[in-house]
């Protein structure tokens, strides 16, 4: 028969199911991990003292051996007697601290011990992965997306690490790289549309998923197994390098996701300006002239009032009237004679003004 009582009462000082909302849960796992630390102290002493008696004992029995051949008399008695008592007592002490040991509660350092110890040379190397080219690793991601993505957002607008742990460990499958891309891009986006509180709130889950990505590598094992151990240390650490570390870190990537998003959104324009540029008559953006036009033009041109602009090109001084012309024909923000001619004149344009139409990408 099995004795599974043991396993009733399993001593664990992270234990939170009885801890009440008010009291500062850190401080008292660290009180019951320091209590059961120095219970377990006073028992190796107590084990100690013990062995040194035993040691006494044995001594006391050589001593009574080699006088009793010697001498006979109340001394050897008294030596006997004194024997015999230290022995009950010794037996009863060690009756008393089996059964101590017996009805001490397990815990995280005594709940098991090796049985055996084996040695294995792997004589076969392991077969490195094939190297994923960018678009298979595009793909993959899009399909794990597709199918977790309530799951990440989920996972994305969680607060408390507490929350964070039982969520990866009810879907462990998220513990991967494909989670960490996800979050990443998240946060770019929100950063794209100045979401910056919620940016910050997702970067925090996004850098706790990538530390206990590096854990798992440097443990050498799954992520998923690393999930608990680590919610449950960075939970605990106040003031230790560790947190430092994960603080840094997410404060550079919340300073690498502003820069990312900001060269997106250059980057955009400068499509943008690129395909306006492509589209202009003369390889102008309109945006650009239309900007830099006189006052007095551009409210022409942003009111699209042609009798306005055929008055304030009169006003002007005939070389600044071309100049400025020819850079509206060239950017496509007038097209003189509503387009009929190909290759039309600055000159034959300020001549018959009567005709022009003003493109739509002139608005602002």
């Amino acid at each position: 028969m099995v004795d599974y009582s043991k396993w009733k009462d399993i001593e664990v000082s992270d234990d939170e199911d009885d801890t009440h909302p008010n009291i500062d849960t850190p401080s008292l796992f660290r009180w019951r991990h320091e209590a059961r630390l120095q219970r377990e102290e006073e028992m190796r002493q107590v084990k100690n003292s013990l062995e040194q008696r035993k040691t006494e004992l044995q001594e006391k029995k050589k001593v009574f051996e080699d006088q009793k051949a010697k001498t006979v008399g109340k001394d050897i008695e008294k030596l006997e007697e004194s024997i015999k008592s230290m022995e009950l007592e010794l037996t009863e002490q060690e009756k008393q601290m089996a059964q101590k040991e017996r009805l001490t509660p397990w815990n995280v350092d005594t709940i098991g011990h090796e049985g055996f110890s084996k040695t294995v040379i792997n004589t076969k190397v392991k077969a490195e992965e094939e190297p994923q080219s960018e678009e298979e690793k595009a793909s993959k991601l899009k399909v794990f997306i597709n199918a977790n993505e309530t799951l990440l957002k989920q996972y994305g607008l969680l607060r408390k690490y507490d929350d964070s742990r039982r969520f990866l460990l009810e879907h462990p499958h998220l513990a991967c790289e494909n989670t960490a891309s996800y979050l990443v891009i998240w946060c770019i986006n929100l950063a794209l549309e100045d979401k910056m509180d919620l940016m910050n709130h997702v970067s925090h889950q996004c850098i706790a998923m990538q530390f206990l990505l590096e854990l798992s590598k440097q443990l050498e094992t799954d992520p998923r197994a690393c999930i608990g151990p680590f919610f449950v240390k960075i939970a605990q650490v106040e003031h230790t390098d560790y947190k430092e570390a994960f603080d840094t870190e997410l404060r550079l990537f919340r300073e690498r996701i502003k820069c990312r998003a900001e060269q997106k959104i250059y980057e955009a324009e400068e499509e943008e300006r690129m395909e306006r540029i492509s589209a202009s008559p003369g390889g102008l953006d309109p945006l650009e002239v239309l900007e830099s036009l006189p006052e007095e033009l551009r409210k022409c041109f942003d009111a699209q009032d042609i009798p306005l602009l055929q008055e304030a090109i009169a006003k002007m001084p005939e070389d600044q009237a071309k100049y400025h012309m020819k850079r509206c024909i060239d950017s496509g923000l007038w097209i003189p004679d509503g387009g009929k001619k190909s290759s039309p004149d600055t000159a034959e344009t300020l001549d018959k003004p009567t005709e022009p139409t003003i493109e739509e990408e002139s608005q602002r």
